[in-house]
């Protein structure tokens, strides 16, 4: 059974990857000096939850673009991250784990309609990579 640390963890790294700001980082500072779980588990654990939430947002990427199909009726945010995909491609979402930008980049991504895994892969190694290095300095 998953203890609440780990829950708590889960959906701290969910919610931060949505539109609503979060402190998953601090939950996993705290729980990595806590030492009583393995750092590949912590890592596993926040980087599954952030991703879930970015591939949310690549799935309300998805739903708007079914409604809306022209790029001036995104928001200002949403056409700049439409634009840094058409122009540097997928791998662009690994830098989804960036405030500010990467919300707007996974729904983007969903809005052009990324391919789904390809999305899953960028969007779960950056963000693995952020959650990394906080382990690495905590």
């Amino acid at each position: 059974m998953i203890d609440s640390s780990l829950l708590s963890l889960f959906f701290s790294a969910f919610i931060s990857s949505t539109l609503f700001p979060g402190g998953s980082e601090a939950v996993l500072a705290y729980l990595s000096s806590e030492q009583q779980h393995s750092t590949w588990l912590l890592l596993v654990i926040a980087t599954a939850g952030n991703t879930l939430g970015g591939m949310t947002s690549w799935g309300i990427g998805w739903l708007i673009a079914r409604k809306y199909s022209s790029e001036k009726l995104l928001k200002p945010k949403q056409q700049t991250a439409v634009y840094r995909i058409k122009h540097y491609g997928s791998p662009v979402l690994l830098l989804s784990w960036l405030p500010i930008i990467g919300d707007p980049l996974c729904v983007a991504a969903g809005w052009l309609r990324i391919n789904w895994l390809t999305a899953l892969i960028f969007i779960g190694v950056g963000k693995a990579l952020r959650y990394g290095v906080i382990l690495y300095l905590f």
